[in-house]
């Protein structure tokens, strides 16, 4: 009788986990399903490089239903998991949700955005997690910039120029190093704003940043940030964000124009409402055969799992993307055996270091012994990344965007209209309402404007009684698959060969 495979998440894990499943669909011995809020798989060491124009973000994601020939892709959330029934609910992008049947269940839906309760921070801040938020902020800081050249209010331009990060793993310095290197091209063109003017702050909790990298490496870091007039505070935890000042457990208040929070992630949530075992901190307990402990027909692995780690008794394996690559070929072949009725094959692999790139031509790497700092650091960065690149189209793409930036300047264009593109077509139809009549006694009202992108336009009527009240949806939150390779420091570690 043919298996079905449900496969919760398409990050590291279930994308390479499902690849290893195509042997067993051709024969016909399994089914599978894979269920992915955004349905691409994002490579997110380039996610910084992304932000700062090298790559273009599509080259950084993997569609799901092109990759896993075979499988089926459902672009949605499993948002309940009964496995003493070996049933899922099942949300979609639209429409009703529905109740999904499964022989195996993978649970790989990886980490979301740790989130605090800081006042302000949702409604100030950005994450840098997803390629959405990439795109965002490589909009935002070039808007930020134009903002501040056509404003003759000094507050308002002060507060533009001001960036803030928060977070000192591998997401939080990548990501300012990134949009440091696109605001420096960006001034060119905006002869009225001087280099001096712009403000830059990297604020970590603890003291020292880059801990997955040697001490050294750290302190390199740092210093090489602090020359490009980067405002380095260890020790600083950010303890409110009301209004849009950054306010630091060390007394000092930032007024910032954006607020970028990369302080980390926490294993998704589904791992503890599916009822399997999971441990203080929410993630599914896991044997070294990537098998849930105790419970038949299930396995789990990635950041949301704790997987026992064989080269140091006693730990866990860390959530991060070497890891997670790992695990997930594994996976695949131990699911091949599980269902062959052969011996399962234990998980073990040894960190071998780490490589990160901090814009400007510079990186840091670290590999058993090596360590590498400035250029040889980046090129080392770049080279490691793209030898895991899912595909040989995508390794393509991102060598000719590499090529392409590095014989031409970066683009500057900012496209924040695309985030809201409705925005024309609905002014557009607002015009178009009859004026509001006289007032008795009185003159009429004065028409409203609303000015947005530097255009004047009428402001839409307010609603008459009775009349329908369209609200538009929410942007999509951290989902299902976090994508695993980000650790709870905001540290995201590196596959190593």
């Amino acid at each position: 009788m043919r298996k079905h495979i449900l496969v919760v998440g398409g990050g590291y894990v279930g994308m390479y986990s499902a690849m290893r499943l195509r042997g067993l669909i051709r024969s016909g011995e399994v089914s599978v399903t894979l269920v992915d809020p955004r349905g691409y798989m994002t490579y997110q060491p380039f996610l910084a490089e992304a932000l700062g124009g090298a790559i273009e973000p599509r080259h950084v994601a993997a569609p799901l239903g092109q990759v896993l020939k075979g499988v089926r892709v459902l672009t949605g959330r499993v948002t309940r998991v009964d496995h003493g029934a070996r049933t899922a609910e099942f949300q979609p992008v639209q429409g009703p949700a529905r109740t999904i049947a499964y022989d195996i269940v993978v649970m790989a839906a990886g980490s979301i955005t740790r989130a605090l309760p800081i006042p302000g921070l949702a409604e100030h801040a950005v994450g840098f997690k997803t390629i959405g938020e990439a795109v965002h902020l490589r909009n935002h800081v070039l808007a930020q910039l134009a903002a501040a050249a056509s404003t003759d209010d000094e507050r308002i331009r002060r507060r533009a120029l001001t960036f803030v990060v928060v977070g000192g793993g591998f997401a939080g310095v990548e990501a300012l190093a990134e949009m440091q290197g696109l605001a420096d091209e960006a001034l060119r063109y905006h002869p009225e704003i001087g280099p001096a003017e712009l403000s830059w702050t990297l604020a970590e909790a603890n003291d020292r940043i880059l801990p997955e990298l040697h001490e050294n490496l750290g302190r390199w870091t740092v210093d090489v940030l602090r020359k490009r007039d980067v405002d380095v505070r260890l020790n600083a935890r950010l303890t409110s964000a009301a209004d849009g000042i950054a306010e630091l457990s060390d007394g000092t208040r930032i007024d910032a124009g954006t607020l970028v929070w990369a302080a980390g992630g926490r294993p998704n949530p589904i791992g503890a409402a599916s009822g399997l075992p999971v441990d203080g901190i929410g993630r599914i307990r896991a044997t070294e055969y990537l098998t849930v402990a105790g419970v038949e027909d299930a396995f789990a692995a990635g950041d949301g799992a704790a997987v026992p780690d064989l080269t140091r008794p006693g730990e866990f394996t860390a959530p991060n993307a070497q890891h997670a690559v790992r695990q997930g070929k594994l996976l695949g072949r131990n699911l091949v055996a599980y269902v062959r009725g052969r011996r399962l094959k234990p998980y073990r692999h040894a960190y071998l270091g780490s490589v990160a790139g901090l814009g400007h031509h510079q990186g840091v790497a670290q590999v058993y012994w090596i360590k590498l700092t400035g250029f040889l650091g980046w090129l080392a960065h770049r080279t490691y990344h793209l030898g895991w690149v899912p595909t040989a189209r995508h390794k393509a793409a991102v060598l000719a965007d590499w090529m392409l930036a590095a014989l031409f300047r970066r683009e500057t264009v900012r496209l924040e209209a695309v985030e809201h593109a409705d925005e024309d077509f609905r002014q557009a139809m607002a015009a178009l309402r009859p004026p509001a009549p006289e007032q008795p006694g009185g003159d009429a009202r004065p028409a409203q404007t609303v000015e947005t992108g530097g255009h004047v336009h009428p402001a839409p009527a307010p609603p008459q009684p009775g009349g329908e009240v369209r609200q538009l949806p929410a942007a999509e939150q951290d989902g299902q698959d976090g994508q695993d390779g980000q650790d709870g420091q905001g540290v995201r570690r590196t596959p190593a060969a």
